[in-house]
């Protein structure tokens, strides 16, 4: 965090809105505030383009002062930006060059329990920071002319940001049970900042995390999207588990915590072994350069990166389904990736997350996961690298980046083995993918072509030639070219009694 002085404060001001928007709050006779993120993470040098402005009319002229003060703007600037007015909320958005402004009259705010949107009358600058979830947050500064960059503090939000503190700005039980979402916000923003939240605030998510059951999936998936793109998201579910809110909003990832023993044969604790996996994956994709090319689903970089950190969080979720303890073997949990696979759509529908190609990503990788190491384990064969080349597909450099980063053993001549064996995979499925082209392949003869050559119909028949020739290409047996695909479909066609029509 940075101390900045009134002279600093101007600087970052001096931007041709803040001043537009001065001197029509002065024209206007509104008092007008840069309030909450934008001011917090000025002070953190955080980068940030969404920018909060409260105006007030003292005078109680002005029905709706943040929308009298965006509709002058809009007579001063004409078409140049796009303002968007939203006259049932009292509120209106300006977007430009990247900069998202929003305006809205000071509120006072009354809960019903039973739902987290308030009642809102309007109200003081005093009142609006009053409702803001935390100190960090409830931070002003003033635009007009004669306070311009003035700040006002009421409840030593900066002290907290130099202390690294998360803390409400009124008694937290109040905070919290109006708005339960403030409670997955109080620890995403201790995840995202690396700061420590305050005793007393965290000993009122504790007694308030029942009060998280009238907060919909989807906004809990929207601060857990936020929790998985920090650069530690580990600490996040941390949190979560340890206030209470985890087995309540992903009872699944809670179920993975704890070790059993029997026979002196114990396990690890599964929770924490995935939340190291997902910060390995955390800092693997810090640098988007480094991301890997991808399967060309994605929006952006930042949109690759949260979906292979989900497959990371996801990877061993089906562990407490199928732990068995075996006399000789110990603990196993065999089949977990199939059963991982199986449970991702239920968790994505109950989460409202997209069950398109991005679940499918996440299913794909959490099958998979297991089939690189198995792969290292042993033989590292042409033919075992081909299948896994023809099973990922695009997901191929994803699937390797997760699986790298699920090496956690603590024995160093173990991860060292296998660290050494999946350099030697990788090196294969470079020489396999430019020598074989497999990725992605289809067979060189189609399924048309052999109803076509042989008078069938879609059938049974049609599969088990084409997965002849797939497999022939796959164990190396032939080539991935047609005119060996070819000689190989009719000797496989002549012993199950097939052969070609007359032409």
């Amino acid at each position: 965090m940075k101390r900045l002085t009134k002279e600093d404060i101007l600087i970052q001001l001096n931007h041709p809105f803040f001043r537009l928007i001065s001197e029509t709050a002065e024209e206007l006779g509104l008092e007008c505030y840069v309030i909450g993120g934008w001011v917090r993470d000025l002070f953190l040098e955080r980068p940030s383009n969404d920018i909060d402005i409260v105006v007030i009319d003292q005078r109680r002229k002005i029905e709706r002062p943040g929308i009298a003060i965006a509709e002058a703007l809009r007579g001063k600037i004409g078409k140049k930006v796009n303002i968007a007015i939203f006259r049932n909320f009292g509120t209106a958005q300006l977007k430009h060059k990247g900069l998202e402004i929003e305006f809205v009259g000071a509120r006072k705010e009354s809960y019903d329990r039973n739902s987290r949107k308030p009642v809102t009358e309007d109200g003081t600058l005093e009142e609006d920071q009053n409702r803001r979830d935390f100190t960090i947050n409830a931070m002003a500064l003033c635009l007009n002319k004669d306070r311009f960059g003035e700040l006002i503090d009421p409840f030593d939000g900066l002290l907290d940001m130099e202390e690294r503190i998360i803390a409400t700005p009124l008694d937290p039980d109040i905070t919290f049970s109006d708005d339960p979402l403030r409670m997955m916000r109080c620890i995403r923003f201790a995840t995202q900042l690396n700061f420590h939240i305050e005793e007393g605030t965290f000993e009122a998510l504790e007694r308030n995390k029942e009060r998280i059951s009238i907060i919909s999936g989807e906004r809990i998936a929207e601060e857990l999207n936020k929790i998985l793109l920090s650069p530690t998201p580990s600490v996040g579910f941390v949190e979560l588990e340890r206030c209470g809110l985890l087995p309540l909003i992903f009872p699944e990832l809670s179920q993975l915590q704890g070790v059993d023993r029997r026979n002196g044969k114990g396990h690890k604790d599964n929770f924490y072994h995935t939340l190291e996996v997902l910060d390995n994956v955390a800092k693997a994709t810090a640098n988007i350069a480094d991301l890997p090319e991808g399967n060309g689903t994605w929006e952006s970089p930042k949109d690759h990166i949260l979906w292979l950190r989900w497959a990371a969080l996801l990877h061993d979720i089906g562990k407490p389904k199928s732990k068995r303890f075996d006399p000789l073997l110990g603990w196993t949990f065999h089949n977990h990736n199939d059963i991982g696979e199986r449970m991702i759509p239920n968790i994505f529908r109950r989460m409202k997350l997209p069950m398109n190609e991005k679940m499918k990503f996440v299913q794909k990788l959490v099958q998979l996961h297991m089939r690189p190491i198995a792969i290292a384990d042993e033989e590292v064969t042409d033919s075992a690298v081909r299948r896994l080349l023809f099973e990922a597909g695009d997901d191929i450099d994803d699937l390797m980046l997760l699986c790298t980063a699920d090496i956690t053993s603590k024995d160093s001549v173990k991860k060292k083995r296998f660290i050494e064996n999946f350099r030697i995979v990788r090196t294969k499925l470079v020489e396999i993918e430019e020598k074989d082209r497999i990725r992605n392949f289809q067979p060189p003869v189609s399924g048309e072509e052999i109803m076509q050559m042989f008078g069938l119909k879609p059938s049974r028949e049609v599969g088990v030639l084409k997965s002849a020739i797939k497999d022939a290409i796959l164990d190396g047996k032939i080539p991935n070219e047609y005119e060996p695909a070819r000689a190989l479909l009719m000797e496989e066609a002549r012993k199950i009694g097939l052969a070609p029509k007359d032409n």
